[in-house]
């Protein structure tokens, strides 16, 4: 009874290859009708924590795998375009396939009936189950019914959550990423997580710590997604392309290679073929992330990630330097506006520091990426990522330059003004460099903060060092060594601008003693 209600609950529908043929019967002219040929085939996902999806090869970290990688390499074979691979967070994908930043999104998004309301789909690409699986030293949690009473993992909406949610005796924990999820299962936080088939593969059967255990549960589809009532063209493209990577072999080949050609994709394809394909991907990814044993082992694998956080760390500090350079310019402005500025322009500074300062930077940055094209501005990751910075780090740089103008005596003004000073000329030379001298240590520790708020421009596809962190610790389930060097990163960053700003300060009181001196 059970088994039913849940199979009602997580069912989509059914589309067989033999349903489809006569929507795809143009499967062997793709070609003649690619209104898009010649440009590129525009697609995105969040590779950064995706095996088997879409990731980066453990053994070369520079390279994209994946079976969905594959699959989307092969239709852009058959409609005769190159492909082009946008790098997004889960969260960002849909956002960005609605403000039209790619053409589709092939990240396991499940054809659930909400999904279906919100976007268009392919064709299913893919036809899976969930699957249980627990440490491989446990007992007894071997079927859906059986889980009561225990903490079950999973990922944030999905249609295994809605099939724990719906049981009152479970403790659900949702997750962003498998890879957490995995480490509370390895930590005893859960007692069993609930996946998608191939996560569950990947993530715990290629693991010798976890098992799969039980039957599958529920049926589920993979779709690439388009945006609602946008591209029909080429979403009909892609589902001949799909028709016809069925029908000569090629979707069970790629699958194969990765060991997730099961009977449901059989069943779904009406493929009961069995070609003798070695799943020389699935091997070479249990060869790549297998546990090294002894430090030498480890310190020659710690030693490969370093050009990866370098480039992680690079980004940080080229993001980080731009955003400052903008809030110091900005913040200042504001601290003059509110200082000496007229009443209407004071207020105005007023109220964009109050709104920048009551408002989660998170937020800004989202609403700079993915709202602003709503009105026809869009920007790159990188310019909108440091505008979001910096307009944020503005409102609090403008409060201690406010501080800092406020700690120089008027009578500092007025007597620039009495040897003949301009009011700007006093605001430059007298006024401005005396508060800058008190506002040196603030900048410092501001600037040092912002490194490490730079890594929330990772939801905005671009892969800083916190970013880099998740996606080798994802890789190769280890937390500990990636974290270290990360944290050692963000520490090297911050100390040359600590030093300097002694130096400055040093400087400065150096040259207020000299000055003092003469009278």
């Amino acid at each position: 009874m059970l088994l039913a209600v849940l199979t009602s609950l997580t069912a989509v529908p059914a589309i067989r290859a033999e349903d489809a043929r006569a929507e795809d019967a143009q499967a062997g002219n793709i070609q003649g009708g690619n209104t898009h040929a010649g440009s590129a085939l525009r697609w995105a996902a969040d590779g950064s924590a995706n095996v088997p999806f879409t990731f980066h090869d453990p053994a070369e970290e520079s390279r994209m795998v994946g079976f969905e990688y594959d699959i989307m390499q092969e239709i852009g074979r058959r409609l005769g375009r190159e492909t082009q691979f946008t790098q997004n967070d889960w969260d960002g994908l849909i956002p960005g396939l609605q403000r039209g930043f790619y053409d589709m999104v092939a990240d396991g998004i499940e054809m659930t009936p909400e999904h279906v309301e919100a976007l268009d789909f392919s064709r299913p690409y893919y036809v899976t189950s969930e699957r249980i699986v627990v440490r491989r030293d446990q007992a007894g949690l071997d079927s859906f019914e059986r889980l009561g009473g225990h903490t079950i993992g999973t990922i944030k909406d999905t249609l295994a959550e809605r099939m724990l949610r719906s049981r009152a005796d479970i403790t659900l924990r949702s997750y962003d990423e498998e890879s957490n999820a995995f480490a509370d299962l390895r930590n005893s936080r859960l007692d069993a997580v609930l996946l998608d088939g191939p996560i569950a593969l990947y993530y715990g059967e290629a693991d010798p710590d976890f098992r799969i255990a039980g039957p599958p549960v529920g049926h589920l589809a993979y779709g690439i997604a388009f945006r609602k009532g946008a591209n029909q063209d080429l979403r009909h493209q892609v589902d001949a392309a799909l028709q016809a990577m069925v029908a000569d072999g090629s979707l069970h080949r790629i699958l194969a290679r990765w060991n997730l050609w099961t009977p449901e994709m059989a069943e779904w394809t009406g493929d009961h073929s069995e070609p003798n394909i070695v799943p020389t991907e699935w091997e070479h990814y249990l060869a790549s992330t297998a546990p090294t044993s002894g430090w030498t082992a480890r310190f020659y694998r710690y030693v490969s990630f370093l050009p990866l956080i370098g480039r992680g760390a690079l980004l940080t500090l080229v993001v980080s330097g731009c955003a400052m350079v903008l809030a110091v310019g900005i913040g200042l402005g504001l601290a003059l506006a509110r200082r000496y500025g007229p009443s209407w322009l004071a207020a105005l500074s007023t109220l964009y520091v109050e709104i920048v300062r009551g408002t989660p930077l998170l937020i800004q940055i989202l609403f700079i990426f993915y709202g602003l094209p709503s009105i026809g501005i869009r920007l790159s990751p990188f310019v909108a990522g440091v505008i979001g910075l910096g307009l944020n780090y503005a409102a609090y740089e403008a409060e201690n330059y406010r501080a800092g103008l406020q700690s120089v005596a008027r009578g500092q003004m007025e007597a620039a003004t009495a040897l003949n000073m301009t009011h700007f000329q006093a605001l430059r030379y007298v006024v401005v460099p005396q508060a800058f001298r008190v506002v040196v240590p603030v900048m410092t520790n501001d600037f040092i903060s912002l490194l490490k708020d730079s890594s929330l421009v990772s939801i905005i596809t671009l892969t800083e060092l916190s970013q880099t962190y998740v996606r080798l610790s994802s890789t190769y389930f280890d937390y500990f060594g990636p974290g270290l060097m990360v944290g050692a990163a963000y520490l090297l960053l911050g100390l040359p601008f600590v030093r300097l700003a002694r130096l400055a300060e040093r400087r400065l009181s150096v040259s207020e003693r000299r000055g003092g001196g003469r009278h």
